[in-house]
């Protein structure tokens, strides 16, 4: 969490403006559930706790994931300011990020009288565009290499 107030120009969105690319993400969601933690494995094998969070508006819901630390620090009903989110594609589905570089406040009022669960931007598909990851070493590329 930061204690720097967020200024004037960070212009807060309602749920139902995301999309799946979408950056500075200022928003205010209240946590509607959370689901059970569980444990991830990374590319460097550490294992790190994650929970995902169905947190929204008026205007809809998405889901939330929450890693290690701020699995305890938002519960369910806390309304939250996040400040600098994102929000990425997982398995095709839109997920809001807090992430490395955002932060967030829970707020002692709630502006948000009742979540509108019916409009869950988390339920709607997505392409993905694919990762390549280039090869090196296969027979076509030692042939391309191979001096005569």
């Amino acid at each position: 969490m930061s204690n720097e107030e967020p200024t004037e120009s960070a212009e807060l969105i309602k749920v139902e403006k995301l999309a799946p690319r979408s950056r500075e993400v200022n928003i205010i969601v209240k946590v509607v559930s959370k689901s059970e933690v569980r444990n991830v494995t990374g590319r460097d094998y550490s294992v790190r706790k994650v929970t995902d969070a169905l947190v929204g508006d008026e205007t809809g819901c998405v889901y939330m994931t929450l890693w290690e630390d701020n699995i305890d620090k938002i519960n369910e009903e806390a309304t939250i300011r996040i400040t600098n989110g994102y929000v990425n594609l997982f398995r095709g589905n839109m997920r809001l990020n807090i992430g490395r570089y955002g932060s967030f406040e829970i707020l002692e009022e709630s502006p948000i009288a009742k979540v509108n669960t019916e409009n869950n931007l988390s339920d709607k598909r997505y392409e993905q565009e694919r990762r390549y990851r280039p090869r090196y070493g296969g027979r076509r590329d030692y042939q391309r290499r191979r001096t005569y």
